[in-house]
């Protein structure tokens, strides 16, 4: 059989199946890749069940959740050691079991196992870039050179010494990597300029499953008759996360309420800001209590509703202030359902996708708004201005806009009250758009493509320098150490596949 069309056996590797764009992104190439006939599994060191997509959890993916003995981080420490070494814990249980049945690997966001699988699988592993972590390490990402470098010079000494063999392993491990792809144009070019790495990366743009939007709403859910309305609604998708700067779209609407204070078609105006929220991440924890604080400070009612358990959360959220999710001027939805998300996005009272990050890699919520047809409003960096044409006027799908609250509050006022005829042109331009660019469909072509040219490479020569192998078999000593101390065999055989009870 030609390698064109032969069908393979992918294994993804993905560190942490939750919700988020890169999660979501995993889990359509699946699903696509799946479709093309091609057999897909997902191994992962985290996936709870009550928080993720719900394609890994009702057995169309198979997931396979290696449960490893290490956690997150040591209080709120050391997140980037424990995550290379709980994927080196996920690699050695693959090479027990079953990685040599894989034709080839896919592996995103961490590169700790690359040098791992070819050498000892002796397979040809493909690695998606959504960002490099060292450009992550200080935060929210700066585009330019300068700022990155002023605020390298401005890290504490000892973080300094900490993310220096970090960084170094993340690049010579990513370095091994067979074929790599980004996201996007934007992170191609921030890839070349912070590497060394003499390889530009093709770029697949992540695609969405159309199909998902076309089917209606079934509003006799419970789930979704909670969160949709009559009333106009200005709609935010990102995960409760402080840089994906959610703040922005409630302050941008705090403004925006008193421009449009005496319209009477608007003043009843809602914002939903719905994502992923993890109790176990302090971040998403802060970011929720912030956006809580604006809308105290702006005397604005809020309700905070959650459809799947936070059971593991070691606090509770904060009291709501509006009586249900439909009287609430701002609804925090949190982990909504697949349903949730296309009857908000679907609604025809929703008037616009705000996406509030800055210099986002790529960024899905683009996408899925423009696919229902929604103008989207976007910060005028990153990945965005790849989705969205701001200009000329005559092709516009939606906008994109320096991210200050004034200047959102402004742009906003001219998309509520655009006339219907403009509207609706914008929303056919969208769809069209998003469908020939970035549906799941093309995505999962453009990967079928790449993985077959990685196994028709032919026989793997190893060209991995000493130094990545004495720093991993440093790494998979202290694995082994840990497990031998503090972990029985019974643990270790204790795999979880996508709909059992995750183990306390």
């Amino acid at each position: 059989m030609s390698t064109s069309s032969r069908k393979l056996r992918i294994a993804f590797i993905h560190p942490d199946l939750g919700i988020g764009g890169a999660e979501r992104l995993v889990v359509d190439a699946a699903l696509g890749l799946q479709n093309l006939g091609h057999s897909v599994d997902i191994y992962t060191s985290h996936h709870d069940p009550s928080h993720c997509f719900e394609e890994t959890r009702d057995g169309t993916l198979r997931v396979h959740y290696v449960v490893p003995p290490f956690p997150r981080s040591l209080k709120g420490k050391l997140h980037i050691l424990f995550a290379h070494l709980r994927q080196l814990h996920l690699t050695q249980h693959l090479m027990r079991t079953s990685a040599t049945q894989y034709d080839v690997f896919f592996v995103d966001q961490l590169s700790t196992c690359i040098p791992l699988l070819r050498l000892l699988a002796k397979k040809r592993v493909v690695f998606y870039c959504h960002f490099p972590d060292k450009l992550l390490a200080n935060g929210e990402f700066v585009d330019g050179n300068d700022e990155a470098k002023r605020r390298k010079r401005k890290q504490a000494l000892l973080k300094r010494v900490y993310r220096f063999p970090m960084d170094w392993l993340e690049e010579k491990t990513t370095e091994q990597a067979d074929i790599l792809l980004a996201n996007s144009q934007f992170t191609a070019r921030v890839f070349n300029s912070h590497f060394s790495i003499p390889r530009t990366p093709r770029v697949v743009y992540p695609g969405i499953n159309i199909s998902a939007y076309d089917v209606s709403p079934n509003e006799a859910d419970p789930g979704v008759l909670n969160v949709l309305s009559d009333r106009p609604t200005l709609l935010s998708l990102n995960r409760f996360e402080q840089k994906k700067n959610a703040a922005l779209a409630v302050e941008a609407f705090a403004i925006l309420r008193a421009k449009i204070a005496n319209d009477e078609g608007n003043r009843k105006m809602r914002l939903v800001v719905a994502g992923g929220y993890d109790p176990r991440v302090t971040d998403n924890i802060n970011t929720l209590d912030h956006l809580v604080a604006i809308c105290k400070q702006h005397s604005i009612t809020y309700h905070i509703t959650s459809p799947k358990k936070t059971h593991s959360s070691p606090t509770s959220l904060p009291p709501s202030t509006a009586p249900s999710p439909t009287t609430a001027t701002i609804l925090f939805l949190l982990n909504f359902t697949t349903s949730q998300r296309s009857a908000l996005l679907t609604s025809p009272h929703t008037l616009a996708l705000l996406y509030t990050p800055t210099n986002e890699h790529f960024g899905i919520g683009p996408v899925e708004g423009m696919v229902c047809g929604l103008p989207v409003l976007a910060c005028d960096s990153g990945g965005p201005t790849e989705t969205v044409l701001a200009s000329p006027r005559e092709e516009r799908t939606g906008w994109l806009v320096p991210p200050s609250a004034e200047s959102w509050a402004d742009a906003l006022e001219e998309i509520v009250r655009l006339p219907e005829d403009e509207r609706r042109e914008i929303a056919r331009r969208a769809r069209i758009r998003a469908r020939e660019r970035f549906g799941m469909d093309k995505m999962a072509r453009d990967l079928e493509e790449v993985l077959q040219d990685a196994v028709g490479m032919g026989r793997i020569r190893i060209r991995v320098p000493a130094s990545v192998y004495v720093f991993v078999g440093m790494m998979v000593a202290l694995v082994a150490l840990v497990v031998r101390f503090f972990w029985t065999r019974k643990d270790l055989e204790n795999v979880v596949v996508c709909d059992d009870t995750v183990p306390e």
